[in-house]
């Protein structure tokens, strides 16, 4: 059985390996392309100044063209067409002058020309092609006076038949031998043609060879220390790795209070600070659960809003399972919104759902969630349900405390609150308000005579009529037995003396069919009474109660007044009856 030093030996061997292998190919490329860079630069170097000295002839050769152009003895011969006359002239220059039907002097091939145009007046007399010589007296003599040196030299080339491009170096095969090359841009007298220097490439192959072997002695070498130093370090490795499997034991067993002794600085040390800063974050991590998890509960019975514990219950659940957001939702609409939930890659759905209850479905994301983080989240959303439960059922019971069961109107207890509150208002704005107390007249002889499911009946209905006889902002509430109340906020006394006229007037004419058939007809007493008049909410009431007595001892079906006593309809009405089971229109 290999033991782990030596399997360590192998691994860092095997491990550097690859990144040796890399540093060597990349080391012997980088030494291949300076090599090449260097054999081109003074490829280029060498192209310029041929370029230039073969420039400098072209212009000693334009200048001579020019002169013998502009000379009167070759424009004279040429009129005379005396070919012995320019021959003598030229005198053996490489240099030819044509004409019509003429043509004297000598040229030379491959070479670059400069043609110049004889002209006397405006008439054309012929041309003057002055020739600077490109074969290989004359590569060699632009060579030497170029500076150039062996192994580069000097040649005319096709660029396209090479494979290369004009300024841009190429490796060619040149007479059967491999070379790098630079070529100039064609020459102007000779299509597809240009000047090159060419280097051989033994000379980048050699350079190339002598690095690599260098190379692969160092990439030797490294592996023989690497070998070594992993050798040396394997036994140090080894015990610090038992330290931490004692360490990690501990931990899985439960005992988060174990820490794992530190010796160094170096990156067991470091590691060895993490461990003990993990064990740290775990008890810690459970002591925030545990607190996440009371305050839930704290919170959870400290409210019966909904909404309120609707937010609570997605906090709670992002922070507990480290999510990075999460949504509360009905019916795919979003109720409740905490962090950022679309961030996350997994999503984690629970209903919040209880005794055929639909709270929505609470869904959190996270780029992973842990088995515990599941366990977490199911734990809260349980008690989050009971929670939710009864605050539904505790708003169901504070509905019912605060809404007659029977009309659907508010209670009196409701209405009590609302007087208390509309009173402050109007004594801060020095507004009005009206109270009217309403009472059914004979509610108990429709009791006697139909029974209580009838009188039940009439009293929903003339609720209905009063929830639709009032503007919005009024209030219409049972305030006890066949008596009702209303609320009329900035009214004065006049104008909710009329207000009510209306109503009671609309009601004589109105007829309620009751549960079997029988149509009853039904009027109302109203009594009124108006903040200012009256300060105050008690005093209010007892005026109104006070004003309704009078109104039912005046003969009911009236309305009066705290002030101005009973009075008939003081608005006009219609005076015939709808049909039965009608509206009044």
């Amino acid at each position: 059985m290999i033991s782990l030093k030596l399997k360590l030996v192998l691994y860092f061997l095997v491990l550097s390996l690859l990144p040796l292998a890399g540093a060597y190919w990349s080391f012997s490329s980088v030494a291949r392309d300076t090599e090449s860079r260097r054999v081109d630069e003074r490829l280029r170097a060498g192209l310029r100044a041929a370029l230039a000295v073969h420039g400098e002839d072209l212009e000693r050769a334009r200048d001579q063209a020019t002169r013998l152009a502009r000379g009167s003895v070759l424009q004279t011969a040429l009129l005379r067409r005396d070919r012995a006359e320019i021959e003598r002239l030229l005198g053996g220059l490489p240099v030819r002058v044509r004409a019509e039907g003429l043509s004297a002097g000598s040229s030379r091939q491959p070479a670059d020309e400069v043609r110049i145009t004889v002209r006397t007046g405006s008439a054309v007399l012929g041309r003057v092609i002055a020739f600077v010589p490109l074969d290989r007296a004359g590569l060699d003599r632009l060579a030497r006076r170029s500076g150039l040196l062996a192994p580069d030299r000097l040649v005319l080339v096709r660029p396209v038949s090479l494979g290369a491009f004009p300024g841009a170096p190429a490796t060619v095969r040149l007479d059967g031998q491999k070379a790098r090359a630079l070529a100039a841009q064609p020459l102007r007298s000779a299509r597809g043609v240009s000047l090159a220097i060419v280097s051989s490439q033994s000379e980048i192959d050699e350079a190339h060879a002598a690095v690599g072997r260098e190379l692969l002695l160092g990439v030797l070498g490294s592996l023989l220390l690497i070998g070594l130093a992993a050798y040396g370090e394997g036994a140090a490795i080894v015990r610090t790795l038992r330290r931490f499997m004692r360490g990690a034991r501990a931990i899985a067993e439960g005992r988060l209070e174990e820490r794992v002794p530190i010796t160094s600085r170096d990156e067991f040390g470091q590691l060895g600070r993490a461990f003990n800063d993990m064990a740290d974050q775990l008890e810690a991590e459970r002591r925030r659960l545990r607190e996440v998890t009371l305050r839930f509960g704290q919170a959870l019975t400290a409210t019966h809003d909904v909404d309120q514990l609707l937010r609570i219950v997605v906090e709670t659940a992002v922070e507990a399972t480290d999510a990075l957001g999460g949504t509360i939702t009905c019916e795919t609409k979003e109720i409740v919104r905490s962090g950022e939930p679309a961030r996350g890659s997994e999503r984690l759905e629970l209903p919040l759902g209880v005794a055929g209850e639909n709270f929505g479905t609470l869904v959190l994301s996270a780029e992973r969630f842990s088995s515990e983080d599941h366990e977490r989240a199911v734990s809260l959303v349980a008690q989050a349900v009971v929670a939710l439960e009864n605050a539904r059922l505790h708003q169901i019971v504070e509905h019912q405390a605060l809404v007659d069961g029977l009309t659907g109107l508010p209670n009196r207890r409701q209405c009590e609150q609302a007087l208390a509150t509309e009173v402050a208002r109007a004594e801060r704005f020095g507004w009005s308000l009206a109270f009217v107390l309403a009472d059914l007249d004979g509610f108990k002889a429709i009791n006697d005579a139909h029974g209580h499911p009838a009188g039940d009946h009439v009293l929903r209905e003339f609720g209905d009529y009063l929830r639709e006889s009032l503007r919005e902002g009024d209030v219409a509430a049972r305030w006890g037995g066949e008596e009702f109340a209303i609320l009329l906020p900035g009214t004065d006394l006049e104008g909710a003396a009329l207000l009510v006229e209306r109503i009671r007037a609309l009601l004589e004419f109105r007829e309620i069919v009751v549960p079997g058939g029988a149509t009853i007809p039904v009027t109302a007493s109203f009594g009124v009474a108006v903040y200012p008049d009256t300060e105050g909410g008690s005093a209010l009431v007892a005026a109104a109660d006070a004003a309704l007595y009078e109104a039912k001892r005046a003969g009911k079906n009236r309305v009066a007044t705290a002030r101005i006593g009973v009075h008939e309809s003081e608005v006009e009405v219609y005076s015939c009856a709808p049909p039965r089971g009608g509206a009044v229109r």
